[in-house]
């Protein structure tokens, strides 16, 4: 009995042991930016020709194995436009604002009521395949509790929030926002302050590399787990309606 524990103890060290030698670090921070720059371009690429829009404007994985999706077209085959910081974004043909809806100019420091989704993806290579090789979760009101949000941290920062904050650096709004989402949503209309109980049909989406998000910079822990680092961000949502930010906010 004494033999056959030993055995059993020794083949399980031996597996451990394998096992740590065949871990691959899959990611290693490029020490020139530019190349994490070009990760993430070239993966926002690849995301825009693996995954298409469903019905309501859902992101969606085109599937291996079931063909009912072969049908549908890429993100990369839809129109997008590319905007000076490197983000880009996606007009939901049908699913915008119509006269009849009234839809509403987004200003700069308008207060937005939105449906929203939002993943940061962050860009590798692994033997030379550059992808996206880890996803967090950053905000979700579709599968979440299906109501919208009202002015979300990363699009603004209210001044009470900078005003009491203890570090110099939480006193910037970079360390809040996120640029590229900022700079792409002025891009759409808001409808006209739908009731917040109703169904969502997306606009589009927002695809922000790391360099228009935080790059490698100090910001706010979105995520208490994990930074958001050369983290690119990828955002399917509604503008459910604007409205004009008081003065002192």
């Amino acid at each position: 009995m004494k033999k056959i524990f030993l055995y059993i103890l020794a083949g399980s060290l031996s597996f451990s042991a394998c096992k740590k030698d065949d871990e691959v670090e899959t990611y290693k921070e490029p020490e020139d930016i530019s190349v994490q720059n070009s990760y993430d371009d070239q993966a926002l690429k690849k995301f825009m020709n693996d995954n298409y829009l469903d019905a309501q404007g859902n992101i969606k994985a085109f599937s291996t194995t079931d063909a009912s999706d072969d049908n549908e077209k890429k993100l990369s085959d839809l129109p997008y436009e590319t905007l000076p910081s490197g983000t880009m974004y996606i007009m939901r043909n049908g699913a915008q604002p119509t006269a009849a809806d009234q839809p509403q100019t987004i200003g700069d420091t308008d207060i937005l009521t939105m449906m929203v989704r939002g993943n940061a993806y962050l860009a590798g290579s692994t033997d030379g395949n550059v992808s996206f090789i880890s996803s967090l979760q950053l905000i979700n009101t579709i599968n979440g509790n299906a109501l919208p949000i009202i002015d979300p941290l990363f699009y603004y920062v209210k001044k009470n929030t900078l005003e009491t904050a203890t570090t110099g650096v939480a006193q910037q709004r970079s360390y809040y926002e996120i640029e590229g989402f900022q700079e792409a949503i002025r891009k759409f209309k808001a409808f006209n302050n739908l009731p917040s109980g109703s169904p969502y049909n997306l606009q589009g989406v927002i695809l922000v590399p790391s360099r228009a998000a935080f790059a490698r910079d100090p910001h706010y822990p979105y995520n208490a787990q994990y930074s958001l680092r050369n983290y690119s961000m990828v955002f399917n949502f509604q503008v459910y309606g604007r409205a004009n930010r008081p003065d002192g906010q």
